[in-house]
């Protein structure tokens, strides 16, 4: 399967970086905050474009944006313009750090940053966090999760994984299949060393071949034997992997339904993945939502527990405002 993937945000143009910082600052300024204001600038912007409006408006009016704007907004409304204004590499780099931060650990959060990703993404989410926390990820990582969950995670943020430009390998990709097969159903226990070093090393477009491979040899798809041979974080791991390699629209499609079905809602979870999309795939995963729950994310996001300018700001970045 070719990935198309299709953002909401792109570039405007024409761009005028000095024009939107004083539109920007006329919105903040003397009493209220034109909050509406802020929403039709930002979210029709890329990131690098904010960027240059950070530039500007600190040359321009001796301020940074981000400080004020974080003055004059609050709550889930703020989570979502400082996210938007920040690089999307340093923002996931602050989301694993948050994950980590405190008591206990969020492992879904770990996972959905890091088993996503390829290892050219992976390259620079730990250089720019050490440079952040002067700290490398895989210890702090090392030092928040345990067992073939921490292995697994640890191989991943390392780098072992081949390159996108690593041509596929239909001979090693069967091997590759059988190793699995034997390490899992073909015995009894499992041999999560072997699933760990497969997962982490193939790149995406190689184990698509190994799960088409894995359902010839076997019978059963990989998912089903995951589901067979795994529990908890490290099946958790498993699955996003696999679902990144068949789908990425569909693994985050069924994140965003999970942050907003049930008592509550996963805001951290709901603005991550619209802000961290927005600019990369955000409508092709609207497609894919609407495909599997058979309503719009849309609505969704209206009918979950958002409301104001939060709300209106997820659906700017969605398109729908």
């Amino acid at each position: 399967m070719d990935y198309k993937p299709v953002p909401t945000v792109v570039g405007a143009t024409p761009f005028d970086a000095a024009a939107d910082a004083q539109t920007l600052r006329a919105a903040m300024k003397g009493l209220g905050t034109d909050e509406q204001e802020i929403i039709d600038v930002l979210a029709s912007r890329s990131n690098g474009q904010r960027q240059l409006i950070r530039s500007v408006y600190d040359t321009e009016f001796e301020r940074d944006l981000v400080d004020d704007l974080k003055s004059e907004l609050g709550g889930k409304f703020e989570d979502v313009i400082v996210a938007m204004m920040m690089p999307p590499v340093e923002y996931l780099c602050k989301q694993l750090h948050s994950a980590m931060a405190g008591m206990g650990t969020e492992e879904s959060t770990l996972v959905e940053i890091l088993c996503t990703k390829s290892n050219e993404e992976m390259h620079q989410i730990v250089e720019a966090y050490e440079d952040k926390y002067q700290r490398p990820l895989a210890e702090q990582m090392c030092s928040e999760t345990s067992g073939f969950f921490r292995r697994l995670l640890t191989l991943i943020v390392t780098g072992v994984r081949d390159g996108l430009n690593t041509p596929v390998d239909a001979a090693e990709a069967k091997e590759q299949a059988s190793q699995l097969y034997a390490a899992g159903e073909a015995k009894l226990g499992t041999d999560e060393e072997v699933f760990n070093r497969i997962m982490s090393h193939a790149s995406f477009p190689q184990l698509r071949l190994v799960f088409e491979e894995y359902k010839e040899l076997s019978g059963q798809t990989i998912e089903q034997a995951i589901k067979h041979e795994m529990a908890d974080e490290l099946h958790e791991a498993m699955m996003a992997i696999v679902e990144c390699v068949q789908s990425p629209a569909a693994f985050f499609a069924n994140r965003l339904y999970k942050a907003m079905n049930g008592a509550g809602t996963d805001d951290s979870t709901l603005i991550r993945i619209i802000v961290c999309r927005s600019e990369i795939d955000l409508e092709t995963i609207k497609q894919e939502f609407e495909r599997i729950y058979n309503r719009t994310l849309l609505s969704a996001v209206v009918d979950a527990e958002t409301s104001g300018d939060y709300k209106r700001a997820l659906t700017a970045l969605l398109g729908g405002a």
